[in-house]
Formats: C-alpha cells, sequence, structure tokens
C-alpha cells in the first residue's frame, strides 16, 4: 500500500526536479518477477528505474546501517526494501531475495558491482536469479551523476537490454559466473553505445580507493 501511495509522489518529484526521463526499449520489460541489473552509477538510480519499469513494483538491497534511523529504516522497510551487512552478507542476503521473487509480486533491482565506487562484479545476482527461476534485466542509466547537475534538469535516460536467461543446468562456479558476468557486461556497452557512443563513466577514483582500503579491514 505504502508503496504505490509513494510511486507517484516520487515521479512527482522527479519530474519537478529534472522532468521526465527517456526510456529505450520498453518492450524489453519483463511481465513477471526478475532482476534489473545495473551498473551503479548515482545513489537516486533506484528510483530511476523503479519508475521506469512502472507499474511492476521492486524490491531492493539497502546496507543495514540505513535502517538504524528510525524513520528511514520504517519508510525503507514500507517501500519493499530489506537489510544487507555489506561485509558479512550471511545466507539472508540471498534467501530474502530468493524468496521474494519466488512470491511473483515483485521484482528485485540489483547492481552486481555493490557500490558506485567500483567496477568489479559479484555473483550475487546470478545466484538469485537461478535460484528463484526469474531471468535478469540488464539497465543503464545515463544522465546527470551530481544532484545539481540533476536538479538542472539535464537529460535522464535509461536503457533497458533483452533478458538474459540462466539454465538451471547452468553451474555457478566461477567460470559460470564469469560467462554471465560477461554477457551482463556486454548488454551494458551495448545499451549505452546506443543511447550515446561517446559515454563514458569514471567513478571517482579517491573514494575507490578509499572503499578498497576500508573493505581490507573488514
Amino acid at each position: 500500500m505504502f508503496y504505490k501511495f509513494i510511486r507517484p509522489v516520487a515521479r512527482f518529484i522527479v519530474w519537478i526536479l529534472n522532468g521526465r526521463a527517456k526510456i529505450t526499449n520498453p518492450e524489453n520489460l519483463i511481465d513477471g518477477p526478475y532482476i534489473l541489473v545495473a551498473p551503479h552509477r548515482t545513489w537516486w538510480e533506484p528510483i530511476i528505474f523503479a519508475l521506469a519499469a512502472s507499474p511492476r513494483e521492486f524490491s531492493f538491497m539497502a546496507k543495514k546501517e540505513l535502517f538504524n534511523n528510525p524513520i528511514l529504516g520504517w519508510i525503507l522497510r514500507h517501500a519493499h526494501a530489506f537489510p544487507v551487512d555489506r561485509f558479512n552478507p550471511g545466507p539472508s542476503a540471498v534467501k530474502i531475495p530468493v524468496r521474494i521473487l519466488k512470491e511473483g509480486k515483485l521484482s528485485l533491482i540489483m547492481f552486481p558491482s555493490g557500490t558506485r565506487y567500483s567496477t568489479e562484479l559479484k555473483g550475487g545476482a546470478a545466484l538469485i536469479a537461478k535460484m528463484a527461476k526469474v531471468p535478469l534485466l540488464p539497465a543503464v542509466y545515463q544522465g546527470p551523476t551530481s544532484f545539481k547537475d540533476f536538479c538542472k534538469r539535464k537529460q535522464v535516460i535509461v536503457g533497458l537490454g533483452a533478458p538474459i536467461n540462466i539454465d538451471r543446468k547452468q553451474r555457478l562456479d566461477e567460470a559460470g559466473l564469469a560467462e554471465i558476468n560477461t554477457k551482463m557486461e556486454a548488454a551494458w556497452k551495448q545499451l549505452d553505445a546506443q543511447i550515446n557512443p561517446n559515454f563514458v563513466y569514471q567513478p571517482d577514483q579517491k573514494k575507490l580507493d578509499d572503499e578498497k582500503a576500508e573493505n581490507k579491514f573488514k
């Protein structure tokens, strides 16, 4: 109920700040549960993707620290988010989204790199997709990466790729995960080229180095 209330509110706020996003290849949207996978480029991407794929409702992972705030935690839970420990994810990081997807009411938004400051893909999305028996839907965001530019109404474009199905017999060992990650990266590259061949996203190198240093001591 809260999700249905907050979505038009979010759509209105985004329209006021930035206008209407352009969606390419909307025909690739799936009628049923799936995992929308994208390279992480801004903190507001989950909102943009969820609006672009409407009327489908989405769940998403959020770092557990965000739930420590009573108000924000309440909003996140009622917006279908669930907490994940980034450094010690545990079995629930897979079991919860698999259960949600199997119920069939929600899809899932995931960023396989984990953060905006990393380009290394992890295997969680592929594992969850296989266990839940749902496809991966590649997507990309092109547009302002600073909130200041976002509020200047610089064009936001969302590209939606063809679904990637994971065969139930697919082994998710190192080679199997590398194969799926290669497919995702190829899909993102194709979408970026389709939208703007000159587009290049560069994560903040200092924040990337800081995050690597932080992870080293976890």
